[in-house]
């Protein structure tokens, strides 16, 4: 081994490094590790009762303060992967630990072509994986396996009561899954990510998830890029400097505060708490058990959208928190939009807190998809509608906007009946005038083929008959026709 780092309760004593002056801050002196792992943004990996994962990889100097520390790879070069279970460890005797290593999508985009994308690179480099375990360099490792695993996956079997070290390498790089390579493309970021089970009993959920962001170049790339972002840092003010993360000798993974709310110990939300999406289900198309596929939830989704819409106005909904929102009802309203399991993280926020946060903020406490999540429903924003019609009452000059999201026949009909203040079913008939003034019965497929933003004139003419199907209405029912 080219160097070694040793823990000393918790905190690395000795680094003694050979990645020839990389990990210095701004080309000055490297940092001693104890100090780095002393700072306030690694408090969380130095929790008495926890688990800690360190990458022997130096991070980015040229990365802002507000955003996730990014970290340099080269491509085949062995990296050292640091497993430790922190604090008292009885819990875990007479029993083994299983570490799952992932190589992931940081990009939404990538994450929803994952399948397709890792299919071109096997097709590309046959024989070939995303990441391999370097096994003669590993120590501590009682097991590993890589043959069923995914090509992106590596996993090993360690005892908690030892420190484990496995040494990874990731084969693919960057620009490979750049959509253009004409030359000068900025390659893709990609998540190390490191989900860690109590070994048989790897179907529930994992007792520790980490990870961090990574970029990967071709062979003595990261030292390069390392060099470059150093001097573009000299360059700059004091002032400005201060604006950006300093380059650490290694890379601390960044637990999932979703899962390791409890430090490391065994416990499993209860049932009735909603589960947040963990990083390794970012992509919508990667499986517990480790094989590529697809599915499509949308029908699920938009199903109970829809009942959760027609119950909203009666139930009693908190508003979004404002200023002078409490305590208590911010803890209410985090519960009712499904951000149950933050409860706990965000139990002295009032909502003047919990609105100073930013959307970065946000994702670094919560990760992306759940952060992101709770950014848009603070700032109200509204999902966008896939159609918009404009719309005049006969004998009115002024248009309104019909929004709709499912562009189906009774959306419609449900928007007219507002616009005309009657309930829904009082409208029997809906009709387009087409051309030499035909009327054409509204139909969903018509409704589909709406333009956007189309302009109609609507007539409302009262039913003299009805059908059996209206015999049930109570009051007066119209027929309304779009011009």
């Amino acid at each position: 081994m080219s160097w070694r780092l040793q823990l000393d309760g918790g905190l690395a004593a000795d680094f003694d490094s050979n990645l020839s002056g990389l990990g210095t801050e701004l080309g000055t002196a490297a940092y001693n590790m104890s100090e780095v792992l002393a700072l306030p943004i690694f408090k969380q990996e130095n929790a008495e009762d926890g688990f800690q994962c360190i990458l022997n990889a130096a991070t980015s100097p040229a990365t802002k303060v507000n955003e996730e520390t990014l970290t340099y790879l080269n491509q085949g070069k062995s990296y050292e992967l640091r497993l430790k279970k922190l604090g008292n460890v009885s819990q875990f005797e007479g029993k083994l630990l299983k570490s799952v290593v992932r190589v992931l999508f940081n990009d939404k985009r990538l994450q929803y072509a994952e399948s397709e994308q890792l299919a071109s690179w096997r097709t590309n480099r046959p024989g070939e994986r995303l990441i391999k375990l370097d096994v003669p360099l590993s120590h501590n490792i009682i097991e590993y396996n890589a043959n069923n695993c995914a090509l992106n996956a590596v996993e090993c079997l360690w005892d908690p009561t030892q420190v484990a070290s496995c040494f990874v390498q990731v084969n693919c790089i960057s620009t490979e899954f750049t959509p253009k390579k004409h030359g000068g493309e900025k390659g893709v970021v990609f998540r190390l990510h490191v989900d860690t089970y109590i070994h048989g009993k790897e179907q529930e959920k994992p007792i520790h998830s980490a990870s961090c962001q990574v970029k990967v170049f071709k062979p003595k790339g990261a030292d390069r890029k390392h060099k470059t972002d150093r001097d573009k840092m000299e360059k700059i003010s004091d002032s400005e400097k201060e604006k950006y993360h300093p380059s650490y000798e290694c890379t601390v993974l960044t637990e999932d505060l979703s899962v390791t709310e409890t430090n490391g110990k065994v416990q499993l939300p209860s049932d009735n708490v909603p589960i947040p999406l963990q990083l390794r289900d970012q992509s919508p198309i990667f499986h517990q058990d480790d094989s590529f596929g697809s599915f499509d939830e949308s029908a699920n989704n938009q199903s109970s959208g829809n009942e959760a819409g027609e119950h909203l106005a009666a139930s009693n909904f908190l508003a979004t928190p404002s200023v002078g929102t409490s305590i208590q009802e911010t803890q209410e309203w985090l519960k009712q939009n499904r951000f149950g399991a933050y409860t706990k993280l965000f139990q002295n926020f009032a909502g003047a807190d919990l609105l100073r946060l930013g959307k970065q903020d946000l994702i670094q406490i919560m990760g992306p998809a759940d952060g992101i999540r709770l950014n848009n429903a603070l700032q109200k924003r509204h999902v966008r509608p896939r159609l918009t019609l404009y719309v005049c009452q006969e004998h009115e000059q002024v248009y309104h906007a019909v929004y709709l999201e499912l562009q189906t026949l009774e959306e419609l009909r449900a928007k007219l009946a507002a616009l005309y203040h009657i309930p829904t079913e009082h409208i029997s008939t809906i009709l387009r005038q087409g051309p030499t003034g035909i009327r054409v019965l509204v139909s969903d497929e018509m409704v589909e083929n709406f333009q956007e933003e189309s302009l109609f004139s609507l007539q409302a003419i009262k039913d003299e008959t009805r059908s059996g199907l209206e015999n049930h209405v109570q009051g007066e029912t119209y027929t309304i026709i779009m011009a």
